[in-house]
């Protein structure tokens, strides 16, 4: 369990400055509503029902890209999540800032304008340097402490992240208390019975990292998706390769067939692949067809086939811990997601322990009308999920976590 503070050990109604992570989609100029503000939502809402005062912190994309826009939609949506208005000031540590900050009152919420605006968040750099920085000699004084509930943000060196914590007390919101532990469960708690991970999406090396940190851990891999592929090719089936019009798979193959062919030589009998695949036939419908009779890759396989689900979905109804990370396939595409959401009807039909994560999966939860309720934790991390798997080190726990 992680030594940080959470919001338990806060004396009510101080002035507290909070770190969300609201990033979200843009279409046409429109932030998307999602799962991130209403996760985010329960820390805000429990601060102002406590008569803090609220400031809040959040970042939208990145400079040059088209999701790079102010934090001021991102302050409506939000109110909706919370019960609560949420104000909006369009300055992050100027003096429409501060005169904001002050101008609050207990159980009022302000949410400042994108750090990443501010020339002195994104450099990654050590936290005594973002400490050091303006932004966080100007702010800081304004408040009795800092609260971080970007989770999903945690392996980032920003000053937004790392340089508060070293100039204020520090604590964990909701959200950064819930996805730590259970993210880290796979290393940190002991099962019993099967610890079974469901691994797939685009990037292998996301699977290799993982598979290899975790070797000890989990008794059986069940792989999909453009990794999938990739592995079936290393066990001599002629997929996993690039045809006309594609670009996924010979790079990742040059870069990473020695290391997947280890991982098959020592680990194959923890490793589960696909004994069948889906495609689009000519006329547009989904059809498959087994491993063994594939004699050579003439179209774009999109999900895993129907006796892969049924093998997958057996193995998870004996497992006591199921991990899931990435798509095992297109998802988005209702007539290729019956990989993806067949593994997922099945961890909700046991009473294992799960947790759900990685990139875009646990979208597919809301999009295909399941509950996340029937699981044991819906990460909204991505980044920060793959590594806290891996065991690699999150800065902005890290500094929480100092005394």
């Amino acid at each position: 369990m992680a030594s940080f503070k959470t919001l338990d050990d806060l004396e009510d109604g101080q002035r507290v400055l909070v770190r969300l992570d609201l990033n979200s989609p843009v279409e046409d100029g429109a932030v998307q509503d999602n799962r991130r503000f209403d996760r985010h939502a329960e820390t805000v809402a429990e601060l102002a029902d406590r008569e803090f005062r609220v400031v809040l912190m959040a970042h939208q994309g990145r400079p040059g890209r088209d999701t790079f826009v102010s934090l001021e939609q991102h302050a409506d949506i939000l109110a909706d999540h919370v019960g609560r208005d949420v104000a909006f000031v369009s300055d992050t540590f100027g003096d429409d800032a501060i005169d904001a900050i002050r101008d609050l009152d207990g159980g009022q919420i302000l949410l400042l304008e994108n750090t990443r605006m501010c020339d002195e968040e994104l450099p990654e750099e050590e936290p005594e340097v973002k400490a050091d920085s303006e932004f966080v000699r100007t702010l800081a004084p304004e408040f009795d402490a800092y609260v971080n509930d970007a989770y999903s943000a945690a392996h980032r060196s920003h000053a937004s992240l790392v340089g508060f914590p070293l100039a204020l007390p520090a604590y964990a919101g909701r959200v950064m208390e819930t996805e730590y532990e259970a993210n880290t469960a796979i290393a940190e708690r002991e099962f019993d019975g099967e610890v079974t991970m469901v691994v797939g999406g685009t990037k292998a090396t996301d699977v290799i990292d993982v598979m290899t940190a975790l070797e000890e851990k989990v008794d059986t891999f069940l792989l999909g998706g453009i990794a999938g592929e990739l592995f079936l090719r290393a066990d001599g089936v002629p997929v996993g390769r690039d045809i006309e019009g594609m670009d996924l798979f010979d790079d990742q193959w040059a870069d990473n067939e020695a290391t997947i062919r280890g991982l098959i030589d020592d680990y194959g009998d923890q490793i589960r692949l696909a004994s069948d695949l889906a495609y689009e036939d000519d006329a547009g419908e989904r059809a498959e067809v087994a491993v063994g009779d594939i004699e050579e890759k003439d179209r774009a396989f999109l999900d895993v086939g129907s006796e892969t689900v049924s093998e997958y979905g057996a193995h998870i109804e004996n497992s006591e811990a199921v991990f899931v990370k990435g798509a095992l396939g297109l998802f988005e595409d209702e007539r290729f997601a019956d990989g993806t959401v067949g593994v997922l009807e099945a961890i909700a039909g046991t009473d294992c322990f799960s947790v759900v994560g990685g990139g875009d999966t646990s979208r597919a939860i809301e999009l295909y009308g399941m509950s996340e309720a029937d699981f044991g934790h819906v990460s909204i991390a991505g980044g920060a999920y793959i590594r806290a798997l891996t065991g690699a080190d999150l800065i902005g726990v890290e500094v929480l976590q100092q005394d």
